[in-house]
This record gives structure tokens, sequence and C-alpha cells, in this order.
């Protein structure tokens, strides 16, 4: 019974790992772009940007999810009935969503850099694009990598909710077992996020050390 449990605990474990990977591949270009797009000096695209951002920002993503999955079906264009349907609902969920969080991060981020160094090199002759690549990068990652690892970490937390569409991460392998009459598989379950959140926390207080030459 200890294996079989295992086995289906590792396979629910899957789904969680390629959601947050999905998500983050998502989420962080989409989010610089949304970030850009919130400063931008264009009035009807700043303005779309951050009402997008407070609509997700301000709603619970387990509203978002719920939208987003049964929504379509209900108007008659179930755009979801496929194989991995329920997969590709949530990673659409949580990319805009995580997106949303992290624009505000990129954006805190960029505004937090002085302006005299953009002057600085406009009067060298360099592009915005060359500041903000040669210049603005390195310091930029270096100040949001703090924030920007909280929101991961978090993450990983949330992608639970997805059992909520029925999708089968860890937590949905473990509800299963204790609706047989065992308990502990869903306990069990907490071993995985704490590992995974463990070896991130290690991988982001590492990548911090080595930007640390960037403190100012």
């Amino acid at each position: 019974m200890f294996g079989t449990v295992i086995a289906s605990l590792n396979e629910g474990f899957l789904v969680t790992l390629a959601l947050f990977c999905v998500t983050l591949l998502g989420a962080l270009p989409l989010g610089l772009i949304i970030s850009f797009g919130s400063m931008s000096k264009f009035p009807p695209l700043s303005g779309f940007c951050r009402v997008l951002v407070w609509i997700f920002r301000g709603s619970p993503l387990l509203l978002q999810l719920s939208i987003i999955f049964y929504v379509p079906g209900q108007l008659g264009h179930n755009i979801w009935a496929f194989s991995n349907g329920r997969f590709w609902a949530a990673a659409v969920a949580f990319i805009i969503n995580y997106a949303c969080y992290f624009s505000e991060i990129y954006r805190g981020g960029i505004q937090s850099i002085p302006r005299g160094q953009t002057e600085a090199g406009l009067v060298l002759g360099m592009t915005k694009s060359q500041i903000f690549f040669k210049v603005k990068l390195a310091q930029l990652i270096r100040r949001i990598v703090p924030p920007m690892s909280n929101e991961i970490i978090t993450l990983v937390k949330d992608t639970s909710l997805a059992n909520t569409i029925a999708l089968t991460e860890v937590i949905w392998a473990g509800d299963r077992f204790m609706k047989k009459g065992l308990v502990w598989p869903l306990f069990f379950t907490g071993v995985y996020y704490l590992v995974f959140n463990g070896v991130l926390t290690l991988l982001f207080g590492w990548v911090e050390k080595k930007l640390s030459y960037y403190r100012v």
C-alpha cells in the first residue's frame, strides 16, 4: 500500500511541478511586458495595464481559476475540452495572475534606480535599450530577487488551488486516499511542499549571495 500511495503522490507532484514551471516560463516575461505597459506614456496602454493588474491582484486566484475554466463552457464554447484542458486552464490563470504580481515587482525595481543613470547614459550616446540592458538590468535583478523569491515560493503552495477544477496535482492525489479511509497520505503531501520550498529557499539564498556585489 505504501508503494502505491507514493507512486500516486509522485505522479501528482509531477503535475504540480509542471504547473509551477509553465507558470514561471509564462509569467516572468509577461510580467516584464505588463510593467513596461504600466509605465508607458501612452495613456490607453498604461491605463489598460493598470486596470488588468488591479483586477488580477484584487480578486482571488480561486475565483479566476473557476471563471477561466468554467465560464467558456457555460457560454457554449468549451475551449478546454481536450486531454490536458484542465492543466492549461490552470496554467493560463496562474500565468496571468502571477504576471500581474511580478509586473509590480519589476516596476518598483526599475523606478528605484536613480534617474541620473539614464541621463548619464544618454549623454554618453547610449540608446534607452542599451542603458536598460547594460546599466540597469544587473541592478534590477539584485533589487527584485528577494520579493520575487517570496512570490515564487507562494506559487508553489498556490498550485494546490488547481484541485478545485479537478486537476490531479499532489493534494488531489492525497485527498483521494483520504476518501478511502487513509489519512496519512494527505498529510504526507506536506513533505513534498516543504522539500520543494526548501530547495528554492537555498537556491534563492545562493543567488542573492552571488549578486551581493551589486548592493548599494
